[in-house]
């Protein structure tokens, strides 16, 4: 089943008989299976929060459509099953966690109002700031009360736009322990984060945005793992100089070999010829860059 669906999706915005209108969203496809972590990375400016307040009908298209759940996302009962956390989270100062959760609570359709919103106060760390008036709150402090919100109600997905925003480290360990609860509980997670790292250890998916396009997507091991370099381990007594003649070199940030420029046709040729010589392979690899080097690279392409 599909938590998300989005089909040839198009935002402009402005234009006029003078100006070509701007192109936020450029025919993007996704489908989030449910259940899935996914996230959503790219540079400033690449449409990502255009993207989340899209999907969540808080934006309207220019053309193409959303679907969650299989449904209309204006459709109410779908908004009952959804956690939001905005980019930018506007919070009454005068009011209370409480009375916040609350009045969240309600819009939802909650009961047991109270319980609930004391239960999300313990879970992100602001039990003891419960009496406190959210405008003497930190930007961290806020943040937390923002995640509280969008998860009250055990929603089915969580969008989040930015969670650990002005979060210390500590916080973002326990924001993403949270995260990996709720995935356990059986939610889907759709992650929009500047934070890479965060992403890498909490989605087992990836759709990278440039420039308003979708420029790849995938599980995270597909996006991540080169075609053309290789690790690879052989048993002991290896005869080393023979594998260098073939490309084949010790690397100790590895603990054993790699083989660069090749793919793996060329590989396996590689390899047959060491195993012709006596080596025993113990254990082979692409390796695994970065979503950082990944999207770097992405960038670099679309603006060449």
């Amino acid at each position: 089943m599909l938590a998300l669906e989005v089909e040839s999706l198009v935002k402009l915005y402005g234009g006029s008989r003078f100006r070509a209108p701007v192109c936020a969203l450029d025919r993007v496809d996704l489908r989030v299976p449910a259940g899935a972590g996914f996230g959503l990375i790219g540079p400033n400016g690449a449409g990502k929060t255009t993207l989340l307040k899209t999907m969540l009908g808080i934006v309207r298209p220019t053309t193409g459509r959303v679907r969650i759940f299989g449904c209309d996302p204006d459709d109410a009962e779908v908004r009952r099953r959804i956690g939001y956390l905005p980019e930018r989270l506007h919070l009454m100062p005068a009011w209370k966690p409480l009375a916040y959760l609350e009045s969240v609570g309600r819009l939802k359709g909650l009961a047991s109002l109270r319980a609930r919103a004391e239960a999300q106060l313990e879970r992100v760390g602001l039990a003891d700031a419960r009496d406190r008036r959210i405008g003497s709150f930190s930007k961290g402090m806020k943040q937390r009360l923002g995640l509280a919100a969008a998860l009250l109600g055990e929603p089915d997905l969580l969008v989040l736009d930015e969670p650990t925003d002005g979060i210390d480290p500590k916080g973002r360990a326990d924001v993403r322990a949270l995260l990996l609860e709720e995935r356990r509980r059986g939610a889907t997670l759709f992650l929009n984060s500047h934070l890479l790292t965060e992403t890498e250890r909490i989605c087992d998916q990836v759709a990278i945005l440039v420039g308003g396009k979708v420029r790849r997507v995938g599980a995270m091991l597909d996006l991540c793992a080169s075609s053309t370099r290789w690790q690879l381990r052989f048993e002991a007594g290896v005869d080393e100089s023979k594998l260098r003649e073939l490309g084949i070199v010790r690397c100790d940030r590895f603990d054993g070999f790699v083989c660069d420029g090749c793919d793996a046709p060329a590989l396996n040729d590689k390899l047959d010829r060491a195993r012709s010589q006596g080596a025993i392979l113990c254990e082979l690899q692409a390796e695994s860059r970065s979503l950082e080097d990944v999207l770097l690279e992405l960038m670099e392409d679309a603006h060449a």
